[in-house]
């Protein structure tokens, strides 16, 4: 009697299980998911940080910039690390969506109708944050949005951060621009922060509406924070008297 091969399959997937099952289980494309929300999210509380320098005058943004310059080897290893994790979160997040997208098991139907209803807000937010992000770094990083801003120097001969994001915050298109992209990264927060927790097997029924909750807060400290500078310079002028 002649064996049969054994093919394994995970969730529906006709593809045998081989050495690389690992790309074909859901449960660590989540985990994946989850872990670079991890780094991406390290990175904007960091990032916050660093931009609510404006607050203590030129001299501190000005220096905190020329700090990160001087230590290019740190930054660009921060960048690459944003760069892999960011694209892996994306990357995995699309392969669940298409997957869920071809499931044929239905849930109830409320919990389905609710179910689909965050998966598209974290979709649609989820592809609005990346398109913000393009627009971010055109605009500061790359200085091809504003580019008469872009090069200001300081009497050191240093970049002047700080005119430059003073001068793009008097802009109400730009400023406003920032405060949508911000409420959408939001909006993406506020539901993948709550459920990264439950992915790593931290939450469970009991404790997971105070992981909710945590994750609003989280997400809604870090949009009070990142819009404050905008509208403060668009609305009261900070900066105003510093810029070049």
């Amino acid at each position: 009697m002649s064996s049969l091969p054994i093919r394994t399959t995970l969730q529906g997937n006709s593809q045998p299980l081989g050495s690389f099952a690992w790309t074909l289980s859901s449960v660590t494309r989540k985990i994946v998911v989850a872990l670079t929300g991890i780094i991406l999210l390290s990175f904007l509380f960091g990032h916050l940080l660093g931009n609510l320098t404006v607050y203590m005058g030129p001299g501190w943004t000005n220096s905190y910039g020329k700090h990160l310059r001087d230590f290019w080897p740190f930054l660009w290893m921060v960048r690459i690390v944003l760069l892999v994790a960011g694209f892996f979160h994306v990357y995995f997040a699309a392969v669940l969506w298409r997957r869920a997208a071809k499931a044929t098991i239905k849930n109830v139907f409320r919990t389905h109708i609710q179910t689909k209803f965050f998966n598209r807000t974290v979709r649609l937010s989820g592809v609005s944050v990346f398109i913000f992000v393009l627009f971010h770094l055109c605009h500061f990083t790359w200085g091809l949005v504003q580019p008469a801003y872009a090069h200001l120097k300081t009497p050191e001969g240093e970049r002047d951060i700080f005119s430059m994001v003073a001068h793009g915050f008097r802009n109400p298109f730009i400023a406003w621009l920032y405060v949508i992209g911000l409420f959408l990264l939001t909006l993406h927060l506020s539901h993948g922060v709550g459920s990264l927790f439950q992915t790593l097997g931290i939450s469970n029924r009991k404790f997971q509406p105070i992981f909710c909750a945590a994750g609003h807060f989280v997400a809604w400290t870090l949009f009070a924070g990142y819009i404050s500078i905008p509208l403060s310079i668009l609305f009261f002028g900070l900066g105003g008297d510093c810029i070049r």
